[in-house]
Formats: C-alpha cells, structure tokens, sequence
C-alpha cells in the first residue's frame, strides 16, 4: 500500500476543504509546486492533485498551477477535477499528467470512461464519492441515487486502473476513514481501491494495511500531514515495512 500527498487546488493555492465545502477551505500554501516538492522530497511515491474550481465549474481552472507541479516534480501524479471530455483527458496527459481522475463524467457519461480506457490503459483512474453509500457529483453539491458499489462494478467492467472511494462524511474531518465501507467496496471488484477522506493518524494507516489484501492499494493523505498530525516520511516508511 502506498501513501499518495494530496495537492488541492483553489484560485492557484494549495488549500484543504472539510466535508468538500468551498467556503470551509485552509490555505497551507500559495505555491503549490513547492509543496508537490516537498511531499516528494518526504518520500510521496504518487501525487495526487485535485482541481477543486475545475470540480465545480466542470472545465479545468488551474492549468497553470497544474504545469509548475508537474515541471517541478520527478514522481508519478494523478489528478481530478473538471476533467469531462477527451480533449481535456488528452490535454493532461499530454502536459504529463500520469493518470487522470474521472467523477462526475463517470456518472453522467460513462461511455466516455469506456471510450478513454480503450485509447489511454492504465491511465484512467475513477473516482467515487460518496454520502451514506450514494455517489455524489459536481464537487460532491449533488447526491444521486446510485450505489458506490453499484458504480465500481460497472466502472471495473470499463478496465479503469483504479477506483478512489471518497467518503464525504470523513473528508477534511481527521476523524478516521470509513474502513468498514472502503472494505465493502474492495470486496465488490476485483481492481485497486485508493481510499480517501478522513485520515488522521499512522493508526488509521495500520488499519488499512490490515485490509490490503481485499485490494487497497494505497490511500490519499491531506489534512493530516498538512496539520503535522502524520509525518509524511514516517507513513511512508510504515507502509514499506
């Protein structure tokens, strides 16, 4: 299981939200492509960067904070957020993007999911959001009534890489993942699941690492080493052995 450092990004700075509410974010830094220097130098084996106003808006709106990261970096980097068309999956990767997120496109057009695992495999990651088991687009401003488990089945059929499973509730709150529903979820398919949203101690990670063999492959840090309640470097080197 790998550790991935999370790079959020809001008007160009490296900002955290909780429970995904844009008028309830911290700035921790205005230069986001040094701290992306610093996770790496801490040891951060993935980078995982989010365009919280390309969530919203549903275009990209940090291209260029998304550019000085990628230049400024030497690890992998995944990233999310605004991403609905192929041209736009085409763009970042392109720029260097390693792998790019899908969420709300998953849900409202699949077919572009299937369309994209065809032309770029393994480098199609989905993301599933989710409140009290119910996938949640648009920046997480709208509920569905679609199973999480629902959706990763029909996502895995598509071939994508990986599925991160986002409990809303958790995330930003530091009070813990939901490992009973990132568990079920993992159980469901047969592809990695990254889970996210509420990780808050080296305890939380042992806990994951405990259900690594149902298919966790990794899970997203934020707050919690933005706040310095995990040391980066230490997590990383628990979940190396």
């Amino acid at each position: 299981m790998i550790i991935l450092p999370a790079i959020d990004l809001k008007e160009g700075r490296c900002v955290r939200l909780e429970q995904g509410l844009m008028d309830k974010d911290t700035v921790y830094n205005d230069d986001p492509a040094a701290q992306a220097l610093i996770w790496q130098e801490q040891g951060g084996e993935l980078l995982h960067i989010v365009d919280l106003d390309g969530a919203f808006a549903g275009v990209p709106k940090n291209k260029e904070a998304i550019k000085a990261i990628i230049e400024a970096i030497d690890i992998p980097s995944e990233l999310g957020g605004g991403i609905r068309d192929m041209k736009t999956i085409e763009a970042y990767l392109g720029l260097g993007i390693d792998r790019v997120i899908l969420g709300t496109v998953a849900k409202e057009n699949p077919a572009l999911v299937e369309e994209a695992c065809k032309k770029y495999p393994g480098q199609i990651v989905v993301g599933i959001d989710a409140r009290e088991g119910l996938v949640a687009v648009r920046g997480w401003a709208d509920v569905t009534e679609k199973k999480a488990s629902e959706m990763a089945k029909e996502m895995e059929g598509f071939g994508v890489e990986a599925i991160i499973y986002t409990d809303i509730a958790r995330d930003g709150m530091m009070q813990g993942p939901n490992i009973e529903a990132t568990r079920a979820l993992a159980d469901a398919i047969n592809i990695p699941v990254i889970a996210s949203g509420g990780l808050s101690s080296l305890d939380d990670i042992r806990r994951l690492m405990e259900i690594e063999a149902c298919g966790i492959s990794g899970v997203i840090a934020g707050k919690a080493i933005y706040s310095g309640a995990i040391d980066l470097a230490e997590a990383v080197a628990l979940t190396r052995g």
